[in-house]
């Protein structure tokens, strides 16, 4: 094979593998993005029914939304809740799926969502010292859009901590949270062209 050949197969070669990836995605994804990323930090306030403690916690709550279609995401979410007057602290770390619609009413965004995610939490107990547990929650909420880059959010969410009963550790926090995210796409996801 002459040298002139072999430039001609490699270019036929390049050319069959790039003008098809060119061509497709011309033609699938013209109107469409990956998807639609916010990151928040918030507020959360929780009822604390352990053995020594029996008033709500409060703390940090970070959070981040990534929708990879118009309706269907996934959330990524920490809290650091503590007893101002203990050394008592949990802290979770949970990622599950959500469902969100998308509204506007007298020219609000208005998004809610209900979501289920598994994780794990932290008790920080001075009986027990650190006690960890698997954790599964349901919640939902609600996302306002105040500006094309700015949501404020407000929250419900029920943890359920896979811990034992009979240790008086019956640990079912119900969290109430409200956070500002950064909107990171202007917009929300389209429907994917098929």
């Amino acid at each position: 094979m002459e040298h002139r050949d072999i430039k001609r197969l490699v270019l036929l070669l390049f050319c069959s593998v790039l003008l098809p990836a060119c061509a497709r995605s011309q033609a699938d994804y013209t109107a469409s993005r990956s998807g639609d990323l916010q990151v928040g930090a918030g507020y959360s306030s929780a009822n604390a029914n352990y053995e020594y403690v029996h008033n709500r916690i409060a703390g940090l709550y970070v959070y981040a939304d990534f929708d990879f279609k118009e309706h269907f995401g996934i959330e990524a979410s920490f809290h650091e809740l503590n007893d101002p007057n203990s050394a008592v602290y949990q802290r979770t770390y949970e990622i599950g799926g959500r469902y969100v619609r998308h509204y506007t009413i007298a020219g609000l965004g208005f998004h809610p969502y209900v979501k289920l995610q598994a994780g794990r939490g932290v008790l920080n107990f001075p009986r027990y010292a650190n006690l960890g547990y698997n954790i599964g929650s349901a919640g939902g909420g609600v996302d306002f859009s105040v500006h094309p880059r700015i949501n404020v959010r407000a929250e419900f969410e029920y943890q359920d901590w896979f811990s034992t009963p009979g240790a008086g550790l019956n640990i079912t926090p119900s969290i109430i949270s409200i956070g500002v995210a950064y909107h990171f796409d202007g917009g929300r996801p389209e429907k994917l062209r098929h």
